[in-house]
């Protein structure tokens, strides 16, 4: 579940950094740098997105992205490379979203060592799940370039783990040696979708909840991924490529002997929670992803620049699961994504680059829903 944020630029996506300080496994708490909104350029919100109220920012400066709710809906849990919280790339932190804005902390739950991505509560929220390359190093890895291609890298140091509140990790859940990650729970609580690359293509698995039951859920040439539940757990909803030319193909399955995938193609697929009954949802072209459920399972949110002359802007889109109802949420000039809205249906939590003074910082938001 990477960041697709400035494709106009052919930056990767966020969390590029060089060597990761070491850090305590304790929990710490980082201090948000507050700025007043009439001190950042940018609106924080824009014509036409009736949907939201309220709007609040609770994120200031680096790439802060994937914010998840706890179970219970105090928290959230994300990914940030903030270097003034002491972090060289992406690191995993929770935070209190209902916390007043000037004495909001952020807590420090992943290692501090190696890359880290996919972030999850468990169920009870007294630990988290989120994938992992400090097994391998405890540096950052390497950064990825490609000449002239937009291209995600699949490290395959990436493993799964389940961490305890104060960093430690009481269960390494994959042990492949290639790319597992974009895990997210089931609102049962009972299994975990994740992304691999241990067959060879990307694809969809599902395990239980301790990391047993392992099975392969899909089994089509192209990208699977970033998966998540309907609220009753009975169904997923992901971003898939489905390569239809012999050159597509080629070119696809190349990239993947590097640990590469081109996001540039994507479309945002359902099926039953085994895999089973799936079907396409969009047919927009470009880039559809990060999806999510309605509280009522009945729709679908997600991202996408299917309206984009230039690859930008990226915006939330809603849509029925039968592809028909396609509506805009959000009018952002450059990026919105992951949207995922809270255990109550009440809350929207999203990541974009709006209000950032006209820099590439993408940062966390949560407004009301009007549905």
């Amino acid at each position: 579940m990477f960041i697709m944020k400035n494709i106009f630029f052919l930056l990767l996506p966020v969390w590029l950094g060089c060597s990761c300080g070491t850090h305590n496994a304790s929990v710490k708490k980082q201090k948000n740098s507050v700025q007043s909104y009439d001190s950042i350029a940018g609106s924080i919100m824009y014509d036409g997105e009736k949907h939201l109220a309220n709007i609040r920012q609770l994120t200031y400066g680096g790439n802060n992205a994937e914010a998840y709710w706890s179970f219970d809906g105090s928290h959230l849990i994300f990914q940030s490379d903030n270097r003034a919280w002491g972090v060289g790339c992406d690191q995993i932190f929770i935070l209190d979203p209902y916390t007043k804005q000037d004495s909001m902390g952020f807590r420090l739950v992943s290692t501090g060592k190696g890359r880290t991505t996919c972030s999850w509560f468990m169920p009870g929220d007294s630990t988290v799940l989120y994938a992992t390359t400090h097994f391998a190093s405890d540096s950052c890895p390497q950064e990825v370039k490609h000449s002239g291609r937009y291209v995600w890298p699949l490290y395959e140091s990436y493993d799964i783990v389940e961490a305890n509140l104060n960093g430690t990790i009481v269960n390494r859940l994959t042990d492949s040696p290639r790319y597992d990650a974009e895990a997210t729970v089931s609102p049962k609580g009972d299994k975990i979708v994740f992304t691999s690359l241990r067959s060879g293509d990307l694809e969809l698995y599902t395990m239980n909840i301790d990391g047993s039951n392992l099975k392969k859920i899909t089994d089509t040439p192209g990208y699977d991924g970033g998966a998540c539940f309907s609220p009753d757990g009975s169904k997923i909803v992901w971003r898939a490529s489905r390569p239809t030319t012999t050159e597509e193909l080629n070119s696809y399955r190349s990239l993947l002997e590097q640990n590469l995938v081109e996001p540039t193609q994507l479309e945002i697929w359902v099926a039953n929670a085994d895999g089973t009954v799936a079907h396409r949802v969009t047919t927009l072209g470009k880039a559809n992803w990060a999806p999510a459920f309605t509280p009522d399972g009945n729709r679908i949110i997600f991202c996408s620049n299917y309206k984009s002359e230039k690859g930008f802007p990226f915006n939330l889109y809603m849509v029925h699961l039968d592809g028909t109802g396609l509506e805009q949420v959000t009018y952002d000039t450059e990026f919105d994504s992951f949207p995922v809205f809270s255990p109550d249906g009440k809350k929207l939590v999203w990541c974009s680059n709006r209000h950032n003074g006209r820099t590439r910082d993408t940062n966390v938001f949560i407004a009301d829903w009007n549905d």
